[in-house]
């Protein structure tokens, strides 16, 4: 795949016009034309004290990251192009309105029927963005739950039972406040899933009687980092994902 073709699939993937140009993301640094190949992928959410030594490792001529703030660039080997997505990635692979999530938790999204949108943002002259998903999901009651999070991300940072045994419907959110769990629970969720438990939603938790797990930020982003190299792959890119 050429570099031009990857940042056109990544653009599309995270539709990141809908975000304003400094919040879209994209190449961060490129010593290379768009028209080079890319023959391996780096995958990685920041650089860490052992980057060099992974880059070392695991040879790569171009790299993506998820938060490149603190990249060094002396670390870099010579001639690797750097890609970033903030934000995007942030909205369309961790916890909110995802399918690769939505398959996962048992959410319907077909060709012709997806999950309702709970919570909605928006950046002054751009596109409508929701914040996440609700919609009728298997029935499990929340030990179940709690085990199905944990098979798939690994564990969970809170998780604290409500008033339904076996909830119908469930609220996958990338937020919490009191507004979103009322309006959640107005919808007939009894389960709302989200990346860190905020307490000034508490109230309402208590007042709906509404089931919660919180992922964890950073456990989230792991989970839609793997996410994002199996799509590349399904793209005929070897991607090589640093832990």
């Amino acid at each position: 795949m050429l570099l031009s073709e990857l940042t056109a699939f990544l653009a599309a993937f995270f539709n990141t016009a809908a975000y304003p140009p400094d919040e879209q993301g994209g190449i961060y640094s490129r010593p290379h034309p768009e028209n080079y190949s890319i023959h391996r992928l780096g995958l990685a959410l920041e650089p860490g004290p052992d980057f060099a030594d992974w880059l070392s490792d695991n040879p790569i001529n171009t790299l993506w990251l998820h938060r490149p703030w603190q990249l060094d660039p002396t670390a870099l080997p010579t001639g690797v192009t750097v890609l970033f997505h903030h934000l995007p990635f942030d909205e369309h692979l961790t916890i909110g309105y995802n399918r690769p999530l939505a398959d996962v938790l048992g959410l319907t999204w077909t060709d012709t029927t997806v999950p309702e949108i709970l919570g909605t943002k928006q950046s002054p002259g751009f596109p409508v963005r929701p914040i996440g998903m609700i919609g009728p999901v298997p029935a499990l009651d929340f030990t179940g739950w709690c085990r199905r999070i944990s098979e798939h991300f690994g564990g969970y940072d809170e998780a604290r039972p409500g008033t339904h045994d076996r909830p119908e419907r469930l609220a996958v959110v990338g937020a919490m406040n009191d507004a979103l769990v009322r309006e959640a629970a107005d919808r007939g969720a009894g389960l709302y899933l989200t990346g860190q438990y905020r307490k000034g939603a508490q109230k309402a938790v208590d007042e709906t009687g509404m089931a919660v797990i919180a992922i964890g930020h950073r456990r989230s982003e792991e989970w839609g980092l793997r996410m994002l190299e199996k799509e590349l792959r399904n793209q005929g890119l070897v991607a090589r994902i640093k832990p």
